[in-house]
């Protein structure tokens, strides 16, 4: 038995890579650190907030590669000899990456109380029509 895919369909042409997507995102989504929150702030606005308490500026890079925005987190290490009773706070490295669509693009990044929020807008282009000249055989 084949399994069904969207990107099967007869109607649906080119899609494929989308699936190849669909399929790459769960995979990367299976670790929860660190939290995040995705929000819509109006027409064509998104924001993207991820929870990095303890990261510094510095520790953090965010990249666009492929139509994909990969935020990366690594702490330096502490040179100092400390010594923990109970070590609850995450100082892991993290790469949390998500996949924008065609005309998403970042218009800014902002760390704030723990807080890395990333500003998307949506390029919204206008209702084009095209008409395509049919040619004679």
């Amino acid at each position: 038995m084949t399994k069904a895919s969207f990107a099967g369909h007869p109607y649906l042409l080119g899609f494929e890579q989308l699936e190849r997507l669909m399929e790459r995102t769960a995979k990367a989504g299976a670790d929860g650190y660190p939290p995040y929150n995705i929000e819509s702030r109006g027409e064509g606005a998104y924001r993207i907030t991820l929870a990095v308490a303890g990261f510094a500026e510095e520790d953090l890079s965010i990249t666009l590669e492929n139509a994909q925005l990969v935020v990366r987190g690594r702490q330096a290490d502490d040179p100092g000899e400390r010594v923990f009773l109970h070590r609850g706070i995450a100082a892991r490295q993290f790469q949390r990456s998500f996949v924008l669509a065609d005309g998403v693009e970042v218009s800014g990044a902002a760390l704030e109380n723990g807080l890395l929020h990333i500003d998307l807008h949506r390029q919204v282009p206008d209702n084009v029509v095209q008409t395509i000249k049919i040619r004679k055989g």
